[in-house]
């Protein structure tokens, strides 16, 4: 195995961000045999979670509270990983290596790793409660409470904005039965991630579930109703009286402490790091959502807010702090469940685009495989309720191969006999 300048098993490796990515950063440290010091500073009050459970299985109810958490309650003293909830790191003092907190108290570190995730955009909400957002435990909570209040109620809940969140919010939504609206301000929901063909698909599976689904509209005016709720005026003109607004038009990623520490941030956002998960300073590394990774297979600057990339920074980062040579080259992938639409999309389709999109199944009942291709090359793949192709499919954009169009398609063709 090749070693990497400056790897050590002792020192103290602080973690600035106690979700997923921080937690498993914890964990891989102590797997790989690290065994200095480990501290793991969250903001939030609960130990480390996981997020898809917020917009999924917890949210719908199908799930209990307690599957959400990354480990058990003792698991971080059993593994002398000192965990620190309530504690937000308001500085990164590289100079002396340190960060300091909001209690007045600074934490030296041989390697610190920013694990500071992404923050959701909002709207102005003047004079109403209505309005959330969904990103922490807390909000999944509320929200759990409110779908229900408004359902009982024969309320309508509105989703601003039609990305994997706001639709998964729809989804559960209906199930409490709720009255549904999602606005979008494109022609489709997903359009920027899936393109014309496949985000008609996820349009026409919602409206077939009762959605009210409004494209080319965006919230122009907000006001409240008199009744705990609000009136939206749209920009096509009309209006929507909602008891439940839930903003998701995205999130952005927590650059601020590398910012102003002076490390590298990518113009389109994201901290910068090399395929070591390593920032401009190689001491700092920075995993999950706030990491945008110089992706060797790839060739690409690519930052990705899933959670597959939360999962598996962390044993980059131990790799790197150990002095191994292990770069991250994981392709991007991600799944979203929606009624009965079981989704799962692994590759990247990069800035260049693509040329064509080939399906291999049925769309009308949403079972197939779609392919993103350009130049004759798989770019990526989406498999809906059809299981245990993922393999597959990483195999085929990792070939580069130019794949013949119609065996592609044939689901009569096994995936793997496309392969060079």
């Amino acid at each position: 195995m090749t070693e990497v300048h400056g790897g050590t098993t002792s020192g103290r490796v602080v973690v600035v961000g106690a979700g997923l990515a921080g937690a498993k950063t914890a964990e891989a440290l102590r797997e790989r045999g690290f065994a200095g010091e480990v501290v793991l500073l969250g903001a939030e009050a609960e130990r480390p979670y996981e997020r898809p459970p917020l917009s999924k299985g917890y949210l719908t109810g199908s799930d209990e509270r307690e599957q959400a958490f990354v480990h058990e309650p003792g698991w971080y003293a059993a593994h002398d990983v000192e965990l620190r909830t309530g504690v937000t790191v308001t500085r990164v003092d590289r100079g002396a290596r340190e960060v300091h907190d909001d209690g007045g108290g600074r934490t030296a570190y041989d390697h610190l790793v920013l694990a500071t995730g992404s923050q959701p955009r909002r709207l102005p909400s003047p004079g109403s409660d209505a309005f959330v957002t969904l990103r922490t435990l807390d909000d999944s909570d509320r929200l759990r409470t409110r779908l229900a209040e408004v359902g009982a109620a024969g309320g309508r809940a509105v989703v601003v904005g039609g990305g994997w969140i706001g639709l998964e919010v729809a989804a559960a939504a209906r199930g409490y039965g709720c009255e549904v609206s999602v606005l979008v301000r494109e022609e489709a929901p997903l359009l920027a991630v899936l393109g014309e063909r496949m985000a008609g698909l996820f349009a026409g599976l919602h409206r077939a579930n009762g959605v009210d689904l409004r494209t080319l509209v965006e919230v122009g005016s907000v006001e409240p109703d008199g009744s705990g709720g609000a009136r939206l005026g749209l920009t096509d003109g009309t209006q929507l009286v909602a008891a439940l607004v839930v903003v998701g038009i995205g999130a952005a990623p927590r650059t601020a402490l590398a910012r102003d520490a002076g490390l590298a941030v990518a113009a389109d956002g994201g901290v910068e790091v090399d395929a070591h998960l390593r920032t401009s300073d190689p001491r700092v590394l920075a995993v999950g959502d706030v990491a945008a990774v110089a992706h060797p297979f790839l060739g690409a600057r690519v930052r990705v807010e899933h959670w597959d990339t939360a999962l598996h920074h962390g044993e980059t980062v131990a790799a790197t702090v150990l002095g191994h040579d292990e770069p991250y080259d994981r392709l991007p992938y991600f799944f979203t469940d929606q009624y009965d639409l079981g989704m799962e999309y692994t590759g990247w389709v990069g800035p260049d685009g693509y040329d064509e999109v080939v399906v291999r199944g049925d769309e009308t009942a949403r079972e197939l495989v779609a392919f993103w291709l350009r130049g004759g090359r798989v770019l990526a793949g989406m498999n809906v309720n059809v299981w245990d192709v993922v393999d597959d499919v990483q195999a085929l954009v990792r070939s580069r191969a130019v794949v013949p169009v119609e065996r592609l398609a044939d689901p009569g063709v096994p995936l793997r006999d496309l392969l060079p």
